[in-house]
């Protein structure tokens, strides 16, 4: 068996969460694979509405189980807090929910790096969501981390001190002075909630689940364009949100992957600081925000809202090797007369549809306009309920990226999409 992958192609918040949810019927194991309590996965059925920030997004499923992989920074404080609101009894969690043994951990000292290193940026901003996700994957990489298999140490505590120590030090540097103790007491009780979670060696048990013919569905977090590596840096996160941090974020190896599932939004959006070609800063931009409810599941902060950026897209789709496209949010654009897409930048006052290596070197776009869907879609529940403005959107896209559009999503509830 070959593990399949789902993430977002544009700057996150593209509505992952309700895919993976839509398919986890269809799979035995679900596993996010980087990423931390800065991402917002929102499911909504049954009336209610849950967003998922750690746990993936298969948790509602019975008998499916959930890994948190290596890739991710945990949280232990925001763990505890998710897992006691998901209206799920907690052994039942503990019965559905594996956690690797080597994701790291997010410690208090973290969120106060990260809040002194943004405020000292002062107008240069990255837009950091003050979680403590980038100290924590620095750490990471200056192999100074703290782990989850470091919990079962003998010398845990002083093993933590000496982690803290450093930070404080670091701290001082920025001026802080406070007091962790308040911090430290809530975290060592979530710790001690999350040991009572089954952590295992997340790599061996994925790869004994492939033999056994099990299938596997691998959960991104953020968007493609949020890359540490291939977004638009600095303003990106601080992991591999590619189809490539499947392989390091749960350890499969490139050729044991299957379907690569790309979501994206019928439009765009961004939360926080960075370039964004498409933004509207006019009456069409705040519609798309107010229609789609877009203000941040994390933050709550509002989104920056767009067009179509075609020539991102297809990026997203080249260094991801899309197999499939999935549309959310198409409800979201009913109403506007005219639907705009981006087809190509101009660039040194030459027309190209290559991403530049800075997005702040475009000096104009090019558009393209399809007539707008004017009737509600939201209780469409086949393509040929669909009006046929929409099929012309999409099927162009098609055309431009030659890779199918699979899923139309039509509304925020999970029955709300539309399968092709």
């Amino acid at each position: 068996m070959k593990i399949d992958i789902l993430l977002g192609l544009q700057w996150g918040d593209e509505g992952k969460g309700k895919i993976v949810d839509a398919l986890t019927p269809q799979y035995d194991i679900v596993a996010r694979f980087q990423g931390g309590p800065n991402a917002g996965h929102t499911i909504e059925f049954q009336g209610a509405k849950h967003v998922l920030h750690l746990i993936p997004s298969g948790i509602f499923h019975e008998e499916k189980i959930n890994i948190i992989g290596n890739g991710l920074v945990v949280d232990p404080v925001v763990f505890r807090r998710e897992v006691e609101s998901l209206g799920i009894d907690i052994s039942t969690v503990r019965s559905r929910l594996l956690i690797s043994l080597k994701a790291h951990l997010i410690m208090p000292t973290h969120k106060l790096l990260d809040a002194a290193q943004e405020e000292s940026l002062g107008e240069a901003k990255i837009g950091s969501t003050l979680r403590g996700i980038g100290p924590a994957y620095t750490d990471k990489a200056s192999r100074n981390g703290l782990r989850v298999g470091d919990l079962l140490r003998h010398d845990f505590r002083e093993f933590y001190r000496t982690r803290v120590n450093k930070h404080l030090r670091m701290l001082q540097g920025y001026g802080y002075s406070g007091d962790l103790k308040a911090l430290e007491d809530e975290w060592f009780d979530a710790v001690e909630f999350l040991k009572q979670f089954t952590a295992v060696n997340a790599d061996y048990h994925i790869d004994m689940a492939l033999k056994d013919g099990k299938r596997v569905l691998a959960e991104g977090a953020q968007g493609t364009m949020l890359d540490i590596d291939f977004g638009t840096y600095p303003f990106v996160t601080s992991s591999n949100t590619v189809a490539a941090g499947a392989c390091t974020g749960l350890g499969i190896a490139p050729a044991r992957t299957g379907e690569v599932f790309g979501i994206f939004k019928a439009y765009c959006t961004r939360v926080g600081s960075g370039p964004f070609p498409t933004e509207l800063n006019d009456a069409d931009g705040q519609l798309m925000r107010d229609r789609g409810n877009e203000y941040g599941a994390t933050t709550g902060r509002p989104r920056r809202c767009g067009w179509l950026d075609l020539p991102a897209l297809k990026y997203a789709i080249m260094v991801n090797g899309v197999t499939r496209l999935l549309m959310m949010k198409a409800d979201v654009l009913s109403g506007f007369s005219e639907v705009k897409v981006c087809r190509s930048y101009t660039v040194q006052g030459r027309e190209q549809t290559e991403l530049p290596y800075c997005l702040n070197d475009i000096e104009g776009l090019n558009y393209i306009s399809f007539r707008g869907w004017q009737c509600d879609i939201t209780g469409c529940r086949s393509w040929d309920e669909l009006p046929s403005e929409l099929k012309e959107y999409i099927e162009n896209i098609e055309r431009e990226t030659g890779v199918p559009v699979t899923i139309v999503s039509v509304g925020p509830d999970r029955s709300a999409t539309i399968y092709r």
